[in-house]
């Protein structure tokens, strides 16, 4: 599936890949074409080719958590375009760690480790894009939530309709909650929200209608 949106501030393309479905985004400069990836998890080649298409010029690659269906495909884009991948430095247990890192589902497919790590408050600047980190764990102890110029990509910690699963290791029902509430929910309601799986959704629409943040 593909999905492709231009903004005055960005532009934005959703590519699902892999068994799993997963969202990588291409978020772009409108002007200079300067772009990060966001969670490559399978399918270099077609991930690559789109940059190609578009003419992006790619710095980095960044992964909102370290399950392998959101960082499989790291090494192959990261080899053909010779940039960094950044993850927050709670998860490096999961790129070390086939069991915990579902990798045993992708047919035990090695990941490296990646070049750097982030926390919380950190920004990344490439053109007019605005890059700030923000620690949403739960889904994993590394979970993090990307604000690149108002538009959010919590990867998975917060799904239209949903949240993400906190029953593998390392995951907390209680930490996922409080990090969609504490982190999220302030963003006005018209706030886009780009997931790692499924459709983009608002703030809005999460905090009138998802079930888990409707509770009391």
């Amino acid at each position: 599936m593909l999905f492709t949106e231009k903004g005055a501030d960005l532009i934005l393309e959703r590519l699902e890949v892999g068994p799993f479905g997963t969202n990588c985004y291409l978020v772009a400069c409108p002007d200079t074409k300067e772009a990060v990836v966001i969670d490559p998890g399978a399918e270099g080649d077609m991930i690559i080719k789109r940059c190609q298409d578009k003419g992006l010029k790619v710095k980095c690659i960044i992964n909102t958590h370290g399950h392998i269906d959101h960082v499989g495909a790291n090494e192959d884009v990261k080899s053909y375009f010779k940039v960094p991948v950044f993850v927050h430095e709670a998860d490096l247990p999961l790129y070390r760690s086939p069991k915990s890192g579902m990798a045993l589902l992708m047919g035990n497919k090695e990941v490296k480790p990646p070049d750097d790590t982030f926390k919380e408050g950190d920004v990344f600047r490439y053109s007019s894009l605005n890059i700030r980190i923000m620690e949403t764990p739960g889904h994993t102890p590394g979970g993090v939530t990307l604000d690149i110029n108002g538009t959010l990509f919590p990867g998975d910690t917060l799904f239209a309709g949903s949240i993400g699963r906190t029953d593998m290791p390392g995951g907390s029902y209680r930490q996922i909650i409080e990090s969609i509430k504490k982190r999220m929910l302030p963003y006005a309601d018209e706030t886009r929200v780009f997931p790692g799986h499924g459709p983009p959704t608002t703030v809005g629409e999460e905090r009138k209608y998802n079930p888990f943040l409707t509770q009391t």
